[in-house]
């Protein structure tokens, strides 16, 4: 019984925050709208029984939409994301759209007869999981991680345009803070 209540609340949740992404008016908060609705989906996915998917899952879209609120913060032209736009150019043909996939795949899940399991789990089913994901190329893919990490500190290094001494000096004892983009910072 409490694993069908959870069921339907984390189904609405997903389903309700994937809508608001076309309904708010503005990136941030869109952002964490999607991050809503991804982490109710691993949630489902964890009510499945499939744990290591579930938290990867999880850390993934934590992650990667808080990578994504923090650049558009630094490279939005409007301040932190929150100038009013919309997420979409076809409002009527992007919903009808939308509306006509949910449809086809919710008729899809009640309508079709799901198959009965055959064979055993593997004894290892994470590692099975893995396997069957990368094969042979899981150095490849931790290897590729770690350079998209240093690219992306390394683009937000390259993109400041001052470093921490410049508004105290060398000594770190300059008062009052010279700032010198001129944006009063510090005063």
């Amino acid at each position: 019984m409490a694993s069908t209540a959870l069921f339907w609340i984390l189904a609405i949740a997903a389903v309700v925050s994937g809508f608001a992404v076309f309904r708010l008016g503005s990136m941030a908060r869109v952002t964490f709208a999607l991050l809503g609705s991804f982490l109710a989906v691993a949630g489902l996915v964890l009510l499945l029984g499939l744990g290591y998917l579930g938290v990867l899952i999880a850390l993934m879209m934590v992650i990667e939409m808080v990578i994504m609120a923090v650049f558009m913060i630094m490279y939005m032209m409007n301040p932190a994301g929150l100038m009013p736009m919309a997420m979409y150019h076809n409002k009527a043909g992007s919903m009808a759209i939308a509306i006509a996939t949910f449809v086809a795949l919710a008729a899809g899940i009640l309508l079709v007869d799901w198959p009965a399991r055959r064979g055993s789990p593997a004894p290892d089913l994470t590692f099975a999981l893995g396997e069957a994901l990368m094969g042979g190329q899981m150095l490849t893919m931790m290897t590729l991680g770690v350079a998209l990490f240093a690219t992306i500190v390394t683009s937000v290094v390259l993109a400041t345009n001052r470093g921490r001494y410049d508004r105290f000096g060398d000594d770190l004892r300059t008062r009052p803070a010279d700032d010198p983009a001129a944006g009063r910072a510090g005063r």
